[in-house]
């Protein structure tokens, strides 16, 4: 799709619609590591009845409204990152009397020859740029950016809505959260019937100290402790490779499909069946380490940022607001994994996760607290596969009262080779989206391969 020539007319700030006051709270280990992660982009669009001009502002004041009374629970989305000079240690903050801290940015914009069909219809993410705030922006500059920004565009026929979320600050389980609780009181609620639990210091309480500023922070050079570059060095870097998203829908049939030919190879000695997530996580993997051509020497690892709200001791609840994952990695030979049935690396896949409890956390968040390693997106694995986000995110019941979202998608940024996201499938029922993000000329093999597609 060629450039939607996105006109934007104007920008605001919301802040929540009582007193606050004074509040802080320090960011904890399942939070520190993602800093230097760039926002989290989501993209939901809508169809709308009113559509002009005033009708789209009727629908900017709604929403704006509804921030305002979901801020009051979610007040830290309306601060900022603040770090205590002395100890180096990291914060959410807000402050109603704050001169910089101006609340949730809100971005209206116009694209009018653009429909909702347009957008729902296209497979890469590039041309939503325009449509999304904070393009390659750092969860660093949260130090001096709003936390949340809302870009909120016309179209023909409908709304995108353009989501940025400091990423060091919340979790996919917090944002959705937060999103179906904005999308909750626009609807009629008085109130947010689920408020979220904001103690993050209940899950872990080490203060962790970090020698992390801005590359652009003036006051870095002189201090010795901005955030290191990893593309610099001194040798020429060769080109990243060019990459391609799409979005490959599964429906229900094909799903359960999936699932019975994993667990068809299944011994009959009391193994545990492997889930939903699983079966399909290992038609993943399995599919497109064959579309990367690897050779069976090498190594391929499969990556997952599991939910860890019941697996810390003590579990927190659903509704805890803050990052509470971790990445969970397994690996083997590309050799081993194409050879074997499926039920090889849905076994290693099963066994990654079901090992990670409460004392092998525990034992992670010590071991980066003892040496803190602030994550790079090389830092996912070798040829590897990386699942974020869930099927078990209602993403298409976020009703702000005008209907259900048509699409949502993740925006540009936290993109890498071999990136997935998983959301529940439009269609309902057990279907799930799968958006992955890949190589060129793998996704060409992948796109290509009708048992991947299912059409076989």
């Amino acid at each position: 799709m060629a450039s939607m020539n996105v006109k934007v007319m104007g920008k605001t700030h919301v802040k929540p619609g009582k007193i606050i006051g004074k509040r802080e709270c320090q960011l904890v280990t399942f939070d520190l590591p993602y800093l230097a992660f760039y926002y989290n982009q989501k993209l939901l669009f809508y169809k709308l009845d009113k559509n002009g001009e005033n009708g789209f502002k009727e629908v900017v004041e709604k929403l704006k409204e509804g921030l305002r009374v979901v801020l009051e629970e979610f007040y830290q989305l309306s601060g900022r990152l603040g770090k205590d000079d002395e100890d180096g240690v990291f914060r959410v903050e807000y402050d109603d009397d704050h001169e910089g801290m101006d609340g949730v940015e809100v971005v209206e914009a116009v694209a009018d020859q653009i429909s909702v069909e347009d957008l729902t219809v296209e497979e890469g993410t590039t041309s939503f740029k325009e449509l999304l705030p904070y393009n390659g922006v750092l969860n660093l500059e949260g130090l001096h950016r709003p936390l949340l920004a809302v870009q909120l565009t016309r179209l023909k026929d409908g709304l995108a809505m353009g989501c940025a979320f400091n990423h060091a600050i919340l979790d996919g389980t917090s944002t959705w959260h937060f999103m179906s609780s904005w999308a909750t009181v626009c609807s009629g609620s008085p109130a947010v019937t689920v408020p979220p639990f904001l103690e993050r210091t209940k899950a872990r309480n080490t203060r962790v100290k970090l020698n992390l500023s801005l590359p652009l922070d003036p006051h870095a050079a002189s201090n010795g402790d901005s955030m290191p570059d990893p593309e610099s060095n001194d040798q020429e870097k060769p080109d990243p490779p060019q990459l391609r998203e799409r979005v490959f829908k599964f429906s229900e049939s094909a799903i359960d499909s999936i699932k019975s030919k994993v667990n068809a190879t299944l011994p009959s000695d009391g193994s545990k069946p492997f889930s939903t997530f699983q079966s399909l996580a290992v038609h993943v993997w399995r599919h497109v380490t064959h579309a990367r051509n690897l050779k069976p020497e090498e190594i391929t690892v499969f990556t997952v940022f599991a939910d860890c709200r019941k697996r810390v001791d003590p579990p927190m609840p659903e509704s805890y607001f803050g990052n509470l994952i971790q990445a969970i990695f397994t690996g083997t030979a590309v050799g081993l994994l194409s050879a074997n049935p499926p039920d090889f690396g849905a076994s290693l896949i099963q066994k990654a996760i079901e090992a990670h409890d409460a004392k092998a956390i525990d034992g992670r968040n010590k071991e980066w607290e003892a040496a803190p390693k602030i994550f790079q997106w090389k830092d996912a694995g070798v040829n590897c596969v990386a699942v974020g986000s869930s099927p078990r995110f209602q993403v298409y019941d976020v009703d702000f009262g005008f209907g259900k979202p048509e699409s949502v998608r993740s925006g540009l940024n936290n993109r890498f080779d071999g990136m997935v996201y998983l959301y529940p499938g439009k269609i309902g029922g057990r279907s799930i989206d799968v958006e992955i993000s890949l190589e060129a000329g793998a996704m060409e093999r992948l796109e290509k391969h009708k048992e991947f597609l299912m059409e076989v």
